[in-house]
């Protein structure tokens, strides 16, 4: 049984239409951009990636940990940057293991730098950018990422058309055949 969904012409401009792929070629690689900044001030810096790498996601977590509810004066009105789960995952992660979350972190933003600059697995690497987003806001650092985050999810919904002017144009068709699945819109 096969069923149609019928979508307005709205979403399907700005998600499957490919006049709309210079608009996300613009956004991905304005983020892309930044991303790939990002990765690479930690790269040349050596408590990111180096003899001291480490230290600085040990600052960025000890901050973290500081923004929850047992460091609150007033734990009845507290409304703590941090919850206690995420301080939790953090003390069992990034406290325990400093060195492999910083290299971790920096390939990371990278990649999805890369990824989305070239176009090449664009939704895959618009995702991983919101799933670090996401993990850099529950820790309680707001900064850019709510804005990155924001793009990332449209770039996401858009991955049909975000790529195409890029190297998804060519990838995800020899992807798609190798894997013999559909979900390409031409």
């Amino acid at each position: 049984m096969t069923r149609a969904i019928q979508t307005s012409s709205f979403y399907y401009f700005f998600a499957a239409d490919t006049r709309s792929a210079w608009l996300w070629l613009i956004a991905r690689a304005w983020l892309g951009y930044e991303w790939f900044m990002a990765g690479w001030e930690k790269f040349q810096n050596p408590v990111w990636w180096g003899n001291d790498a480490g230290a600085a996601i040990s600052g960025f977590a000890k901050g973290a940990l500081g923004k929850t509810a047992e460091f609150c004066t007033n734990p009845a009105s507290c409304h703590p940057d941090v919850q206690w789960w995420y301080a939790d995952f953090i003390q069992q992660t990034l406290v325990a293991h400093p060195y492999f979350w910083s290299h971790l972190i920096v390939l990371g933003e990278l990649a999805v730098g890369v990824g989305l600059i070239l176009g090449c697995l664009t939704g895959i690497a618009a995702f991983f950018g919101v799933v670090m987003n996401l993990n850099f806001m529950l820790a309680g650092t707001v900064s850019m990422n709510p804005i990155w985050a924001t793009v990332g999810i449209l770039i996401i919904l858009a991955w049909r058309v975000a790529g195409h002017y890029g190297l998804d144009r060519y990838v995800l068709p020899i992807l798609q055949r190798i894997t013999g699945s559909r979900g390409r819109a031409g």
